[in-house]
């Protein structure tokens, strides 16, 4: 049965009825905004966005602080809003979505003042003698921010956290798999006293968001798959949108001879199952050399059979948030077992849940030729392939057209150090489970197919920013180097670039 499904429509905008992946029983209806209400959105927008970036940063910043409180205070409703649209276990419902959502506020509140704040540049050489530099960071304007479906709640408050403190005004577009999720984001922030028309949800499906992407807006921030990634980027590049797309990940996690393998076990079933392994960065490579191959093996099974899945109560493991995911896990794991793979634990639908329940599932004696190994998966399965030695592990790991993100564990610091940096991905953790996303310190983004541009900390706060240089001469009076251009001040010219980049003066003013 379909997550969501059409229905008739007394009016112009389509309407979808919603289904919970838990019990499959309705949830609402969608009406969808169309394109007159996203041109709508976007003129009330325009209009409210001056006078929001023209507040000095530190006020913009109380907002989120205020957020933070009613976030707090909310919390529940949140959690319950996504538990009924995700089936999501709670404790990750919690980690995922409240607290990395209240960690984020609090850590751009404090940062962006000081990241954002005019700052003075020294200029090298003579120029520098008779000019300043001053960088103003101004906000793009209107700011397209479209977020998915696995973190429903997060990806959209913490990229529109950003924006705002930037000085933008956000038009806000969630899935319409997890739409009550994603407009939580626009209630917290109206309760907060966020001015009118800074921060418009636009409910929708896919029709919304292609109508935001060609509206005209100043940016558009996507996550989500690689397909849709490429068509926003087609339409960015025709309309000159500056766009940052955070698509799909394959992640490879490579154990080593030497590596702890409790621990690189414990790491591929929480990197692999979390969220129902439906996040971007989730592990859905495992390369264990040949020398530890079985023990590790062992131990990943031993863990996988203990992991409980369901629907109320205390559980690991929660639905799959759409069917249509479902669809393809299942997919991937027949033609897997068709061409040779073994299932150790689980690989089916878990049959005593009504739901969207697909099983915890470890898969063995795969390889590159099986889907699988190859296209993201999205789903809570394990697959472990045999290398012959590390070598061979990360010419594996590296051969796919993916590179969000991957781990090594290794006891030896240095070495997995060494492998991380020879891993085509956009970042690696060692000895431990895919964590960077939630260290916003550390920029955040894929190579290859697995995006365009970096999210989070300094360089993603800025992102939603014009850098804007001013250069200011110091002292005034005669313009040097104008018009007539003489024959004589071009050989003085000559002289002075002979005296100066030819003798260490260049490199001391430099």
């Amino acid at each position: 049965m379909a997550i969501y499904e059409a229905i008739d429509s007394p009016g112009p905008r389509r309407r979808l009825r919603l289904r919970s992946p838990v019990t499959l029983e309705p949830i609402g209806e969608l009406e969808c905004a169309s394109e007159e209400d996203v041109r709508a959105a976007l003129e009330r927008a325009r209009k409210a966005q001056p006078a929001w970036g023209e507040l000095p940063v530190d006020e913009r910043a109380v907002y989120l602080q205020r957020v933070s409180e009613v976030l707090l205070e909310k919390q529940d409703l949140v959690m319950q809003t996504v538990l009924r649209e995700t089936g999501k276990a709670p404790s990750e419902a919690f980690s995922m979505e409240v607290f990395a959502s209240l960690d984020a506020l609090a850590y751009y509140a404090k940062r962006a003042p000081r990241w954002l704040r005019p700052e003075k540049r020294r200029i090298h050489g003579v120029l520098g003698l008779a000019k300043q530099l001053r960088i103003e960071y101004r906000p793009l304007g209107v700011v397209g921010i479209i977020v998915p479906w696995n973190g429903p709640f997060v990806l959209a408050m913490n990229q529109a956290a950003q924006a705002l403190v930037a000085g933008n005004a956000v038009l806000l577009k969630g899935s319409e798999v997890t739409p009550y999720s994603t407009r939580l984001v626009g209630e917290l922030f109206e309760e907060a006293g966020l001015p009118e028309g800074v921060l418009q949800v636009l409910m929708g499906d896919g029709g919304t968001g292609a109508a935001l992407v060609e509206a005209g807006v100043d940016k558009i921030s996507f996550t989500g798959s690689v397909a849709t990634g490429r068509r926003v980027a087609e339409v960015c590049g025709r309309n000159l949108t500056p766009v940052s797309l955070e698509l799909g990940g394959k992640d490879a996690m490579i154990v080593c001879a030497d590596a702890d393998l409790d621990r690189a076990a414990a790491a591929a079933l929480i990197g692999s199952c979390m969220n129902t392994g439906q996040y971007c960065c989730g592990t859905e490579r495992i390369y264990a050399v040949d020398a530890i191959y079985e023990p590790f093996v062992a131990k990943v099974v031993e863990r996988a059979s203990a992991l409980r899945q369901g629907a109320t109560g205390e559980f690991d493991v929660g639905a799959i948030f759409w069917d249509k995911q479902l669809a393809i896990i299942e997919r991937h794991v027949a033609e897997a077992l068709a061409k040779g793979a073994r299932v150790l634990v689980g690989g089916r639908r878990n049959p005593e849940l009504s739901g969207l329940y697909y099983e915890p599932t470890v898969l063995v004696d795969v390889d590159h030729s099986m889907q699988i190994m190859r296209d993201e998966t999205f789903g809570p399965i394990v697959c472990i392939q045999r290398a012959s030695d590390e070598e061979e592990a990360l010419r594996l790991a590296n051969d796919s057209p993916y590179g969000l993100s991957g781990t090594v564990f290794t006891k030896d610091k240095a070495r997995g150090i060494e492998l991380a940096r020879q891993l085509q991905t956009g970042g690696v953790c060692v000895n431990d489970m895919t964590l960077t996303y939630g260290v916003p310190e550390a920029p955040f983004g894929g190579r290859k197919e697995s995006g365009v541009g970096q999210v989070n900390g300094r360089k993603g706060l800025r992102g939603y920013c014009h850098e804007m240089p001013i250069l200011i001469d110091r002292f005034g009076g005669k313009l040097q180097g104008g018009y007539p251009y003489t024959t004589r001040s071009l050989e003085g010219a000559k002289k002075f670039a002979r005296f100066y980049f030819g003798t260490p003066l260049a490199r001391w003013l430099s």
